[in-house]
């Protein structure tokens, strides 16, 4: 009865190669990704002068992708080499920062539509910010003219958000662009061959109807919630596009660590029978 015991549980117990290489696999393609984010933050950092990095260090958007890469290479290491070394203490700091990481967007997400006039607040402070520090990084600016440009806005709450920016401050009057706002606040006319690239000087002096036959004069932030409010399906799709991969993670590195863990059970099991005479 032992020995046919024994031979029921050798038959059932044991690490499916499926499991492993597919979450190998899995980990290495995100722990690539991971790898080329890092480098492209740390070119971005680089290559800055240092100065400017300093000035602008909390909005710079390189050191936002650096963090994300950063923890992403970490965490996608550690599945990786569990997976592949059936390392259970690996594969566990692998499952537990997936659970934690999807937690927090979760928490995230409900936070943000419960407490919409904080996050709304919150928004408006990161973008004015941006605006303070317009001229002090390339990607940064770069990449408050794409969001001007994309959403036909100007500033966070108002084109007036941009005397802020001690280049478009109306105090230094002997600046060009003193009391105006960038050139990704401006109206193109399609028509037009020539574009007037200084068209957004001296626009804060103007009224707000007049101000508005020139450039954008509706602010950012109430752009981008009518962009979310119509555009809820598509980031609904893209938030469970995230979802699933750290789904999958969580439950593939749970089903390897549980056959880890029956495997270890079965080798002390046939240890202490085999070294038994008597049974």
């Amino acid at each position: 009865m032992g020995k046919g015991r024994r031979g029921h549980k050798d038959e059932f117990s044991f690490v499916s190669p499926v499991v492993k290489y597919v979450l190998f696999f899995f980990n290495l393609l995100f722990w690539v990704i991971a790898l080329i984010l890092v480098s492209i933050a740390v070119y971005a950092r680089v290559t800055k002068h240092g100065e400017a990095a300093m000035a602008c260090l909390t909005v710079d958007p390189s050191i936002l992708l650096m963090v994300v890469g950063v923890l992403m290479f970490i965490i996608t290491f550690c599945g990786c080499v569990g997976s592949l070394r059936e390392n259970i203490c690996l594969l566990q700091t692998f499952c537990v920062c997936l659970n934690i990481i999807f937690l927090l967007q979760l928490a995230a997400g409900i936070l943000g539509f419960v407490f919409s006039d904080k996050a709304r607040y919150k928004v408006t402070e990161v973008i004015n910010n941006a605006i303070i520090h317009y001229r002090d990084d390339l990607d940064l600016q770069n990449l408050l003219d794409f969001g001007q440009k994309e959403f036909g806005c100007c500033g966070a709450v108002s084109y007036k958000d941009w005397s802020m920016n001690m280049y478009f401050n109306c105090s230094d009057s002997r600046s060009r662009e003193s009391c105006g706002v960038p050139f990704s606040c401006c109206l193109i006319s399609k028509d037009k061959s020539v574009v007037n690239t200084m068209c957004g000087y001296g626009t804060q002096n103007l009224g707000h109807e007049e101000a508005g036959k020139v450039i954008h004069t509706s602010g950012c932030l109430d752009k981008l919630v009518n962009w979310i409010h119509s555009n809820l399906f598509l980031l609904g799709g893209i938030a469970l596009g995230l979802a699933i991969p750290q789904l999958v993670g969580i439950y593939l590195s749970q089903q390897l660590i549980n056959q880890i863990k029956d495997q270890i059970r079965l080798q002390q099991y046939n240890v202490q029978h085999h070294s038994d005479p008597w049974r």
